[in-house]
């Protein structure tokens, strides 16, 4: 099966087999198998990190050539106990996915995965280097204090009136420090403002992902209640905890994952993930191949950003490398 000219979304798939891996005594995690039971192994690694891995993320990969992986992190979406912060740190996610891949019995695998997604694949890559058949990363997010103070404050100036509803209900005493107040509302022991305060940080998140703003789909996707706690619980907890990565670690330790393949994809107006740290990692990296979408913010849906991805996993298939010259070449950017 061939992806169409313009590498659009492959036809909707259904799992194989899906299944619930108990990886400690108080932590389920949901996976899923589509595809080629025999074909080249990939796994989706989603963003987050409480996002969870949506049924369109089968559609970017050809199911007559990928063994196609989805899972869910540790407290994301179906995975069990939902928005769980106790024993959820990057650390054991990397964990989750190397047991994920014995479980399964697959020697290495491509890597893909987006934003959050991006820094948890290329902390596993480091870890364990010889499980990959190379990457593609969408949206580089590495974790960093400035990125982290970004979001949370910088991203008013473009967003201003998304940052305001982010904020405007935090009571005034509490506005020097808007991490800690959600931190209030999103652990505390009402559910309902529980609920509320993980829509809020959601809504924030969605509205700020797309160059061409979608009221509709902002609204629509609030809708998915799992997602939406996961989220916003999940990201504060990390972000309180610097994403449980020493400062500067993914751009230092790229050397151990330098000789695999890697494209990577970022959105030329992504707020979200500014383009600064994918140019990082691509300095960095030895021949690997950088496309900035000019037409694109953060969000994977936007064109910009989806045709590429989906071109870069095609291309993979093919070839197991990344070439700019031939992908720039073999199709619309």
């Amino acid at each position: 099966m061939d992806a169409s000219p313009d590498f659009d979304f492959f036809p909707p798939i259904e799992p194989r087999r899906t299944g619930m891996l108990p990886i400690d005594d108080l932590h389920t995690m949901y996976w899923e198998e589509c595809g080629n039971p025999d074909g080249i192994p990939v796994v989706y690694v989603h963003g987050g990190p409480g996002g969870g891995s949506s049924p369109e993320k089968r559609c970017w990969y050809d199911p007559d050539t990928y063994r196609i992986i989805l899972f869910d992190q540790r407290g994301a979406f179906r995975s069990t106990p939902l928005a769980e912060v106790e024993r959820n740190t990057t650390q054991l996610l990397v964990e989750d996915m190397e047991a994920l891949r014995k479980m399964l019995g697959i020697d290495k695998w491509l890597v893909t995965g987006g934003s959050w997604g991006t820094t948890l694949s290329l902390a596993y890559g480091q870890t364990y280097p010889d499980a990959c058949l190379g990457f593609v990363l969408r949206g580089i997010f590495l974790g960093s204090p400035d990125e982290i103070d970004w979001f949370l404050h910088g991203m008013r100036r473009f967003f201003p009136k998304a940052h305001d509803d982010f904020i405007s209900w935090i009571p005034q005493q509490e506005k020097h420090d808007i991490l800690t107040a959600y931190e209030k509302r999103l652990f505390g022991k009402d559910a309902d403002a529980r609920m509320d305060a993980a829509r809020r940080w959601f809504k924030y998140t969605e509205a700020c992902s797309l160059l061409r703003q979608d009221p509709a789909l902002i609204e629509e996707a609030v809708k998915n209640d799992p997602v939406v706690y996961g989220t916003g619980r999940l990201d504060a907890f990390y972000f309180r905890n610097s994403m449980f990565l020493e400062p500067g670690s993914l751009l230092r330790d790229i050397g151990r994952i330098s000789h695999l393949p890697v494209m990577i994809i970022q959105g030329g107006h992504d707020v979200i993930a500014p383009p600064a740290a994918a140019y990082s990692i691509h300095r960095a990296w030895p021949g690997s191949v950088l496309h900035i979408a000019p037409d694109a913010g953060h969000s994977p849906a936007e064109p910009g950003i989806r045709s590429k991805v989906i071109q870069a996993i095609e291309y993979f298939k093919r070839n197991k490398r990344f070439d700019a010259a031939a992908l720039q070449a073999s199709g619309p950017v």
